[in-house]
């Protein structure tokens, strides 16, 4: 039998960025490796470029285990991409990448996905015209399910139930059956990383949450429904909807582990005047993981070996929380280790 640690297929993101120094820093450190087995999208001499640069030994194996990582190439490997700049290269070296893990995970043999910062212009130029990465990947999984992007810094996980729309759209994409679902999603993203009994709030769309339907009756009609149905269906603990200009003072405060918003500025600004810099980003609702800090490239900061690697470890342990789910379902796995 083979180990139930999470196998994650890991792409070392733009590579005119900061994204492969982080990806070896991460790699470096024995714990991660012993968590997981990390398949890496790299050849061995683009690690080994990147493992000098950053001052740090990676251990390699030939085959995906614990202790040492994985290395699988990319379609697209040892090709010469430009540093700190936006490119046609570096764009369809990503997408590239992108694809390929997808690959892993469709032919089971990686349990999720973790991806190093991108940069939009450049997957724009290689011809990614979604609006974001999550409508990319459910793209090319097929998938036509809810899915949102959760977001988590240092205490505090959110999701939306909209997203990437119109504001002058919200109010008609929120449901009581959408509220539901990202209720749901949040409390699993939560589970995954640690935290055993979510407490979850919801915020209200309009302010005063309503007012009793004197301001809008959304959170009558289809928020107040939407949380009941979480409770009672779902069992999972979430109460509101609450004010979204208190409810994140309570967050904050620790009374809640996480949030779910009606649309994006609504908890984005909260979680950014949080900790803008700690931020994680994961796709969710997606059948397959895929974690990513929230941070860009960097690029005045390529070479220096000082960005953070606070965001991308919390990234990678998102990752093996919520892989860990998925590989102790394996036929294989041995539920022992």
């Amino acid at each position: 039998m083979t180990s139930s640690a999470p196998r994650i297929a890991l792409t070392f993101g733009d590579f005119s960025g900061i994204g492969p120094e982080l990806a070896v820093r991460l790699l470096a450190d024995p714990e991660n490796l012993r968590r997981a087995q990390v398949i890496a999208l790299v050849s061995p001499a683009e690690l080994a470029a990147a493992s000098e640069a950053a001052g740090v030994e990676v251990p390699v194996s030939d085959h995906p285990t614990t202790g040492a990582v994985h290395l699988v190439g990319s379609d697209l490997q040892d090709i010469e991409v430009p540093r700190c700049t936006t490119t046609v290269e570096a764009g369809t070296r990503v997408i590239r990448d992108l694809e390929k893990a997808l690959a892993l995970y469709s032919a089971d043999e990686a349990d999720a996905i973790m991806f190093l910062p991108l940069n939009k212009t450049s997957l724009h130029l290689a011809g990614m015209h979604e609006d974001d990465e999550l409508r990319w990947f459910a793209k090319q999984l097929g998938f036509e399910g809810f899915t949102s992007e959760v977001n988590v810094v240092p205490d505090l996980i959110t999701s939306r139930v909209t997203s990437h729309i119109p504001i002058s759209e919200v109010a008609a994409n929120i449901s009581a059956a959408r509220v539901r679902q990202a209720i749901g999603l949040l409390d699993e993203v939560l589970r995954g990383s640690g935290v055993a009994a979510p407490r979850i709030a919801v915020a209200a769309l309009n302010p005063h949450a309503g007012e009793n339907g004197q301001f809008g009756r959304e959170e009558i009609d289809h928020i107040a429904p939407g949380v009941e149905l979480a409770r009672k269906v779902d069992e999972v603990d979430a109460k509101g909807p609450f004010p979204s200009d208190t409810i994140f003072i309570k967050a904050k405060n620790g009374e809640y582990d996480g949030v779910v918003t009606m649309y994006h500025d609504q908890g984005q600004i909260a979680m950014k005047l949080m900790s803008f810099s700690d931020g994680v980003t994961v796709q969710g609702g997606l059948p397959v993981p895929i974690t990513t800090p929230a941070h860009g490239t960097a690029y005045e900061i390529v070479g220096k070996n000082v960005a953070s690697i606070g965001p991308s470890q919390r990234a990678f342990d998102i990752a093996v929380g919520l892989g860990e789910q998925i590989a102790a379902r394996r036929p294989d796995a041995d539920t022992k280790a």
